[in-house]
């Protein structure tokens, strides 16, 4: 019998309940739920409806029942919808009459709102532990490798040299801003719907304030409705969620690169590789392909509740269970993306030797000669001109670059840009990639860590 039979002269039919049950997968709110109960207890004891016994009664019973579920010895009955009826009727089993008022004033509406905010705070909060973790990963292998550079690139194409410390750090700044969108939906989720009821309130003398502070919310429900129908908080989890999943598939397109015998800039552990179950030789950089991979079904899940939601009327619908599967999904997947992707990069060698070579392409010193004309007065637009004229000149001529300006009396002073390293030396602006700039980026980065991390 469910906690909701008495208005049906039927029991609900297998096809119904097979659709309907969301035990299955909402179980993992139980720590949550019963939070949200131990504070509804205390919340009715305040308001007097609830005497101080029977607030400490239920208050052992759903420590009790915390405890089965810990330690995997609770007994789902046929009856159990939901993680939340499952809870209420064993308190009701080992409380009796005293358990049956634990719903008292509180609808499932109300109940399910709350705790999926409870579960979405925590989940959020170790999502930005992890993500800072991976931020202090990616700067730690920069200044292992702190002389190391390669070639940066637009359109896949070679264009300047940068420091590997840089090009990690550009990941990192994106990681930064995917925890503070984090923090941001931390604080916008973090207001109480408890006392909302179905969707209309009650008539009970409930003290909603005293519940939200017991559970740490900054502020309670301004609009009973608004309060049982509002999932936004969800969308906007998995929005940032499903970001966090792209900036790591750029990573992991990267390593792929990276990794291959074409690049060559870099190997992976053989703890955070694969091989083939047909080529002996192989080593593939699966971890990489599976960060890729994983952000399509971040994105799936976002889109799918975005889809759920868009033709709801006020207030409460059964569609909203819909929530969950894609909210516990993105949240399972990027923690082990974030871990996987940190281990990763933990195992790396970096082939310095091979990615400088790349780097000290001596086409890329093109922009070093237009800006050196630049530098002694003359129009950019037409330093650009000679210097694509003098890079044309080598391809055709089949001679390198050095050799062709060498040629031209009139840049005798562009001969010491051909020196190993001078390209990325010379990137000297404010946060550009080279040396003397990295100290200031590299401490900007520092308080920006520092500050997100306080945040926690």
């Amino acid at each position: 019998m469910t906690l909701w039979s008495g208005r049906f002269s039927a029991a609900m039919d297998e096809t119904l309940w097979n659709l309907s049950e969301s035990y299955s997968f909402d179980r993992v709110l139980y720590a949550h739920d019963i939070e949200g109960s131990m504070a509804h207890v205390r919340g009715l004891e305040a308001a007097g409806l609830l005497s101080s016994e029977e607030c400490v009664t239920l208050l052992d019973t759903l420590e009790t029942i915390k405890g089965e579920f810990d330690a995997d010895t609770f007994e789902r009955r046929d009856s159990d919808e939901d993680i939340h009826m499952a809870i209420e009727r064993r308190a009701t089993e080992l409380a009796g009459a005293v358990g049956a008022k634990i719903h008292t004033s509180r609808s499932r509406n109300d109940q399910v709102a709350t705790t999926l905010r409870l579960f979405t705070r925590d989940a959020l909060s170790e999502i930005a532990r992890h993500a800072l973790a991976l931020v202090d990963t990616l700067v730690a292998v920069g200044e292992k490798n702190a002389e190391a550079y390669l070639p940066g690139y637009t359109h896949l194409q070679r264009a300047q040299p940068v420091l590997l410390s840089h090009h990690l750090q550009a990941h990192a700044w994106s990681l930064l801003r995917d925890v503070d969108r984090i923090f941001d939906a931390r604080r916008r989720l973090n207001v109480s719907p408890l006392g909302a009821g179905a969707l209309a309130g009650t008539s009970l003398p409930i003290l909603p304030e005293v519940t939200a502070a017991l559970l740490g919310f900054d502020e309670t429900f301004a609009n009973s409705m608004d309060a049982v129908s509002d999932r936004d908080f969800v969308a906007e989890s998995l929005f940032d969620i499903a970001l966090l999943g792209i900036h790591m598939s750029r990573m992991g397109e990267e390593l792929v690169l990276w990794t291959t015998s074409e690049f060559n800039f870099a190997t992976l552990g053989d703890d955070f590789t694969t091989g083939s179950s047909m080529l002996p030789h192989k080593k593939n950089s699966d971890v990489a392909e599976l960060a890729r991979g994983k952000s399509g079904r971040l994105v799936g899940n976002l889109t799918s509740l975005l889809v759920t939601l868009k033709g709801l009327p006020l207030s409460y619908n059964r569609d909203l269970q819909e929530d969950k599967e894609p909210l516990f999904d993105s949240v399972k997947q990027v923690l082990l993306v974030l871990a996987a992707m940190n281990g990763a990069y933990q195992s790396m060698t970096f082939r310095v030797d091979v990615a400088a070579a790349a780097a000290d392409d001596q086409l890329l010193v093109a922009i070093d000669i237009a800006e050196r004309l630049v530098a002694d007065g003359m129009p950019f637009r037409q330093a650009h001109e000679v210097a694509g004229g003098l890079v044309g000149r080598a391809v055709r001529e089949n001679k390198s670059l050095a050799d062709v300006v060498a040629e031209e009396p009139t840049l005798a002073h562009c001969g010491d840009l051909f020196e190993r390293g001078a390209a990325l030396a010379n990137r000297r602006s404010p946060g550009s990639s080279g040396p003397s700039a990295s100290a200031v980026q590299s401490a900007r980065l520092q308080e920006r860590i520092a500050a997100l991390t306080a945040r926690l």
